[in-house]
């Protein structure tokens, strides 16, 4: 064998041992319960972004298991856990879609307005999200009226009244420093019609270096 003929011969062999490296990695055809199990194991490790692409294998190969209930629940739990609120919505979305009419929807749905509670982390942002949540919320406490969630609901739904409140008015105040009369006033009658306006309330305190940023 000459040289040229050996060195086609163990790039080949390299190329085929990749390959074959690449390809023990992949998994496939798996049970329900391994995936399961493998999702737990990588959230407990706290790789969530490998959880999440295990998850696709799970609902893929088992698109009827009564596993993958139980898996969007632990994950979405597990991104609360790990303050990524828009990727937990994301798992309960789904879990709605696929299981709308479960027994467990109703502590879906507290999960979910829990989650965007949760994002609000600082004062006059998320506007709409805030204002979309407090009609969600609104419509659970209708909805489950002796729900065993309502106490921390109703207190979730104070805060964000309050937020709500405080943004209509920086907005208002934004728009008097503009000489927009019309849209001031419109943002003012907005937060005049909030009965937490009757009591005492203390504006959130924003860090100096954050005032740059906020109204």
């Amino acid at each position: 064998m000459n040289i040229r003929t050996f060195i086609l011969a163990f790039t080949c062999a390299l190329v085929i041992s990749g390959c074959a490296d690449k390809s023990a990695d992949v998994q496939y055809n798996q049970s329900a319960e391994y995936w399961y199990n493998e999702i737990i194991k990588t959230i407990v490790n706290g790789d969530l972004e490998k959880a999440d692409a295990l998850y696709v294998s799970l609902s893929s190969e088992h698109v009827a298991s009564p596993i993958l209930s139980e898996a969007l629940i632990i994950l979405s739990q597990a991104h609360m856990n790990n303050e990524e609120y828009s990727q937990a919505n994301k798992f309960l979305d789904e879990y709605i879609k696929r299981f709308g009419s479960s027994i467990k929807n109703e502590y879906i749905k507290y999960m979910k307005i829990r989650a965007n509670y949760a994002s609000f982390l600082r004062p006059n942002r998320n506007q709409q999200l805030i204002s979309e949540t407090i009609a969600d919320t609104r419509k659970f406490l209708d909805v489950y009226q002796d729900s065993q969630y309502a106490p921390m609901i109703e207190s979730m739904l104070v805060h964000m009244e309050l937020g709500e409140y405080l943004i209509d008015k920086n907005i208002a105040s934004l728009y008097e420093k503009l000489n927009k009369g019309d849209a001031a006033e419109f943002y003012n009658d907005k937060s005049g019609a909030v009965y937490l306006k009757e009591g005492e309330i203390i504006e959130p305190k924003i860090p100096w270096y954050r005032k740059w940023f906020e109204w």
